[in-house]
Parts: C-alpha cells; structure tokens; sequence
C-alpha cells in the first residue's frame, strides 16, 4: 500500500445506471483489479460475472445441511422406536424404517433451510452493522437509486493516482475516497 492511501479503505465510483455499473465492473476486472466490490439497490443480472466473483458455497451447505437432516432425523425417529419405546405393533418390527420417512423428509427440509440462512448470513459477513462506505455521503443512495463500484486500497494493482484516474476514465457522476 502506498504512502498517501494509509489511510484510505478505498476509491468509490458512483453511476446513474446499471449498465453503466455492468459495463465499469467488467472493465475493472479486466484492467487487473481484484479487491473490488459493486453496490446496487437491486440484483443485477451479470454483475458477479462481471466483478469476477466465484462460484458460491452455499449449495454445498444447504446439501450438507440436508443430510446433517437426514441423518439427524432418521437416528431420532430409530432411537425412540427401538430403543426409547419399543413397542411391538401388529407384529411389525420396531425398526420399521417405512414409517420414518416422512420425519426424516421434513427434517431434511428444515435443516437445509436453516443452513441456506445460516450459511448466506456468514459467508456474506452478515450483520455488518458498520462498513467504511458508509462514511462517503452519496452512498445513503445505494439503496435507492445509485450505482456504486469500490477498489479497496487492499487491491495488488491499487495506486491512488493511477487508481482515481481509471475510475474517472469509466465516467462516473462522482468519485469519492472511502476513508476506514
């Protein structure tokens, strides 16, 4: 990091329209940058494509969410059938596994939920009640009608002069500095 960005969490470029952000996050990612995040009061179709954002996680929680559901349902259906209450019915035998399934489904269903919750919330480093881009003014914006895109000072091709004259060159309404 340089001198002059020591105290600075990064450049914020300010957009009118998604399109405008699409077209400035691929952009950006071509140029080399790779500590970059947008900001729209929407989803934008493309736009993780665009930043160069991998694939997420969250499918492989919800899966193992799901069969940490399976598993977890099936064992307590079984251990209050055969070993809590066993209880001979018409003959049939106390790991009668058939009658299982429904539990076991639903528990599936809710832990999988849970984990789709969970596992968003913490890889989304969610709740973030405080996040250096609430210091510039004009992002109070973001959730209503603006377009942001910052380039953290974290970033291995981040120079501060180099850095605000190619955000300026994406013809942005504003660029502001992001101070922690």
């Amino acid at each position: 990091m340089e001198g002059e960005a020591k105290n600075l969490y990064g450049l914020l470029a300010q957009f009118e329209s998604p399109e405008h952000l699409l077209d400035a996050a691929e952009k950006t990612r071509d140029a080399g940058f790779t500590n970059i995040d947008a900001y729209a009061p929407y989803p934008i179709h493309g736009l993780s494509e665009a930043l160069g954002l991998s694939k997420t996680r969250v499918p492989l929680i919800i899966m193992c969410g799901g069969i940490g559901g399976i598993i977890g349902g099936f064992f307590m259906m079984w251990f209050s059938s055969v070993v809590l209450y066993p209880i001979n019915v018409a003959g049939k035998p106390f790991n009668s596994w058939e009658a299982f399934i429904p539990i076991t489904f639903e528990c599936m269903v809710l832990a999988a939920a849970f984990s789709a919750v969970l596992g968003m919330l913490a890889l989304n480093g969610l709740p973030r009640p405080y996040h250096p881009v609430f210091n510039v003014a004009s992002f109070a914006r973001a959730s209503i009608d603006k377009y942001f895109l910052l380039i953290e000072t974290t970033d291995p091709k981040f120079n501060l002069a180099q850095t605000r004259t190619f955000l300026e060159s994406l013809e942005p309404e504003e660029v502001s500095e992001v101070t922690p």
